[in-house]
């Protein structure tokens, strides 16, 4: 009765834009790491740079295994950077790596939307996983307070998804910024690593609506 309730198709727009976005940026991503930078930076050369200026000297690159699996991690002061984009000279590695050094830069400023998120972790990820066992509790075994308490820990994992856009897009921004004033690449370059960065951009827009369009649907279902 759930998989096949009508408010199921509230989800196709997201799942469309989801596709779309996953499709586009690995085009975009493919096609640009094939487009060698002019000053021959690697994606951890150019992340160096931006960090150093900055005076962020004490945060630490390193390579991990996997494919766009780049992160920062505020604990550690680490960047985290796959081997496609710490060892590569391409406009797209250049990049991600600057962008994952911005958000080091709203780090070190304190920017607001990027502690909320980091405190947001704990419990969006709780609501998360207890979702789906408290959801089919709360419909199978008719007790209405397991599926209410789902929906409220869910609405914190889709504050998590929309507090995530403003840091992704302003981790773009100073890394955009950043490949100009530092030198790294040159200003018909830097429209390569736009287009990676925008295409990475959107699939942070198409997760956040369909977190925001799963809580709906689930509202609606909780009223049946």
């Amino acid at each position: 009765m759930y998989i096949y309730d009508p408010t199921i198709i509230l989800l196709i727009p997201a799942i469309i834009l989801g596709i779309w976005a996953q499709a586009r940026v690995s085009r975009s991503f493919r096609k640009y790491s094939k487009v060698p930078s002019g000053t021959g930076m690697t994606g951890a050369q150019a992340a160096r740079r931006v960090l150093d200026r900055n005076g962020l000297t004490d945060v630490g690159i390193e390579t991990i295994p996997g494919r766009l699996t780049d992160h920062y991690d505020p604990r550690a002061k680490v960047l985290r950077l796959s081997a496609a984009v710490a060892e590569n000279a391409s406009l797209a590695a250049v990049g991600v790596a600057t962008h994952e050094a911005g958000h080091a830069l709203q780090d070190k400023d304190g920017y607001m939307p990027m502690r909320i998120r980091h405190t947001l972790v704990p419990v969006a990820n709780l609501g998360s996983q207890l979702l789906w066992p408290l959801v089919i509790g709360g419909f199978f075994m008719g007790w209405g307070i397991l599926l209410q308490i789902g929906i409220v820990l869910y609405g914190a994992a889709v504050l998590f998804h929309i507090v995530t856009l403003p840091v992704e897009f302003n981790a773009s921004s100073r890394a955009l910024a950043s490949l100009t004033s530092e030198g790294i690449l040159v200003p018909d370059e830097v429209k390569g690593a736009r287009k990676v960065l925008s295409a990475a951009a959107m699939t942070y827009v198409a997760s956040t609506l369909a977190a925001i369009l799963t809580l709906v649907r689930l509202i609606l279902l909780s009223r049946r």
